[in-house]
């Protein structure tokens, strides 16, 4: 098998899966680890399991799909890290949603070693659009290296944009984590008010849909995830909680103003607080009004 036909994936929850499998189906020699046997599980049979070290050692492109910069530090570090045992040519996609001044950390480790460590934050559908193989990457890192790579890419995304240098990926992703987030509370809180006026949710969403003020949030996630009761958009509250709370840390060290999107942090923190952290995040519609209510009033108390 030709090298540049070994891809790895590192991660193989609601993203990783779906990324995995488009490339086996595109016919690549795909490797793949998680830490979790039953994760692994599925793909005994068409990918090779293969431990982060000997992923590097054999492939041209590693992906990682994990939850955040920790997890990859760990397994690119030491005698045993993938760093230590990386092939010529490879390169590193860091897939991930991470604080882009760590990310520029570990790319600057991973170029003294000669390998190209480039961030690239996902979106488009969700769990779903990396099933289909639709997703957008907004992806940071040396320019040359994505030119080399951009026709594995495009097996796993449709939409490529390499937005600038290290860490650019990464900040991209964290802007649009902020603005999708918090117009999904928009549009819970614009549901509940025409609830109260005594206009059905599937009337507002048919609405809205067809006018200026849809969007992704409009005319995917209430129709799949809310409006069908199945409560399944694939993300806990947990991670919309982390993303925004990077947003906004991100905000704080650059002096810029994000008050909407310090409001849907507060949101997410007062969900968590009421033991949602690992209840997917459309759950919050039924309870939006309480939630809301509470970080209202905690705001005027202050």
């Amino acid at each position: 098998m030709n090298p540049s036909k070994k891809i790895g994936v590192i991660g193989l929850g609601n993203m990783g899966r779906g990324i995995a499998r488009n490339l086996i189906k595109a016919g690549h020699d795909v490797h793949v680890w998680d830490i979790a046997e039953n994760a692994r599980q599925p793909f005994k049979r068409g990918a090779a399991i293969s431990e982060p070290n000997d992923m590097a050692a054999a492939c041209s492109v590693i992906f990682f799909v994990v939850p955040g910069s920790a997890e990859i530090d760990q397994m690119i570090s030491g005698r045993t890290g993938i760093l230590a045992h990386a092939r010529k040519g490879l390169v590193i996609y860091d897939l991930t949603t991470s604080d882009p001044d760590y990310s520029k950390k570990l790319s600057r480790r991973a170029k003294a070693k000669g390998v190209p460590y480039m961030d690239a934050g996902m979106t488009g559908g969700g769990a779903k659009g990396a099933d289909k193989g639709t997703m957008t990457l907004m992806i940071g890192g040396d320019k040359a290296a994505f030119r080399r790579t951009r026709n594995i890419l495009q097996i796993i995304a449709g939409e490529l944009f390499h937005v600038g240098p290290s860490g650019a990926g990464h900040t991209m992703k964290l802007v649009n984590n902020m603005v999708t987030h918090t117009n999904f509370m928009t549009v819970c809180e614009a549901a509940h008010l025409a609830r109260r006026a005594g206009i059905k949710l599937e009337d507002l969403i048919a609405v809205v849909n067809k006018g200026n003020a849809r969007s992704f949030i409009s005319e995917r996630r209430f129709p799949d995830h809310i409006l069908s009761e199945t409560w399944d958009a694939r993300s806990r509250v947990y991670n919309l909680h982390k993303d925004v709370g990077m947003a906004v840390g991100m905000a704080d060290k650059l002096g810029a103003e994000v008050g909407l999107g310090r409001q849907t942090h507060a949101y997410l923190a007062e969900a968590m607080k009421r033991g949602m952290i690992d209840a997917d995040f459309s759950l919050i519609f039924p309870d939006f009004e309480k939630i809301a209510k509470a970080v209202n009033k905690q705001g005027k108390g202050k």
